[in-house]
C-alpha cells in the first residue's frame, strides 16, 4: 500500500458565477482550505513521501494570487470593468465560471507543473520520492462543502532517474 501525505493551505477568496440562477451570480467570498494529496510506493532518501516544504515552496506564490482576489469568468460582461478597477486581484478564468470544481482543477494543474519543475531542479535540497504522484486537490468552499479534482489516472512526477533514462532512450542510446 502506498504512503500518502496531505498538505493544507488556507486562503480568502471570492468568486462570482455568471451562469448561476441565484445569489452566487453576485460577488461573494469564502474562507477556503486547499488540500494537496500526494502518494508514493516508497519513501525518499529522508524517509518522506515529499517534504511538506516542497509544496509550500511550489504553491505559496500561486495561492497568494488567489488570496483576497476575485475569480471571474472572462466572458462575464463585468470582467473588463472589474479588471480595470482592481487589476490582478481579479483573476480570469478563461470562458469558465470559477466554480470550486474549476478552481480545484486549475490548482491541480499548477501544482503538477510546479512539482515537475522542482523535480527537474538539480540544485533543490529537497529530493522527491521516485514514483511520486499528485493524487488530488480538494478545495473547501465552506466547512461542509468541497470539490476535488483528481486526474483519471494518477500522474507521476518525473524523477531525475526517470528523466535521464527517458532522455537516453529517446536519443537512441543503448547500453551493451
Amino acid at each position: 500500500m502506498p504512503y500518502r501525505i496531505c498538505k493544507s493551505f488556507e486562503i480568502e477568496n471570492g468568486h462570482m458565477l455568471s451562469k448561476h440562477p441565484d445569489a452566487c451570480r453576485f460577488p461573494h467570498g469564502h474562507s477556503r482550505r486547499v488540500e494537496f494529496v500526494l502518494e508514493a510506493e516508497a519513501l525518499d532518501s529522508r524517509e518522506m513521501v515529499c517534504d511538506f516544504k516542497v509544496l509550500k515552496l511550489a504553491m505559496h506564490d500561486y495561492l497568494k494570487t488567489l488570496d483576497h482576489a476575485m475569480c471571474v469568468n472572462s466572458l462575464d460582461p463585468r470582467f473588463a470593468e472589474m479588471r480595470a478597477v482592481y487589476g490582478e486581484r481579479v483573476v480570469a478564468f478563461e470562458e469558465l465560471d470559477p466554480t470550486t470544481e474549476i478552481i480545484a482543477r486549475r490548482i491541480y494543474d499548477v501544482c503538477l507543473e510546479r512539482l515537475a519543475a522542482h523535480a527537474a531542479d538539480p540544485a533543490s535540497p529537497y529530493p522527491l520520492a521516485q514514483g511520486l504522484r499528485l493524487l488530488s486537490v480538494k478545495v473547501w468552499e465552506t466547512s461542509s462543502s468541497w470539490a476535488e479534482y483528481a486526474a483519471p489516472a494518477p500522474v507521476e512526477i518525473p524523477s531525475p532517474v526517470a528523466r535521464v533514462a527517458s532522455r537516453s532512450h529517446s536519443q537512441g542510446v543503448h547500453q551493451m
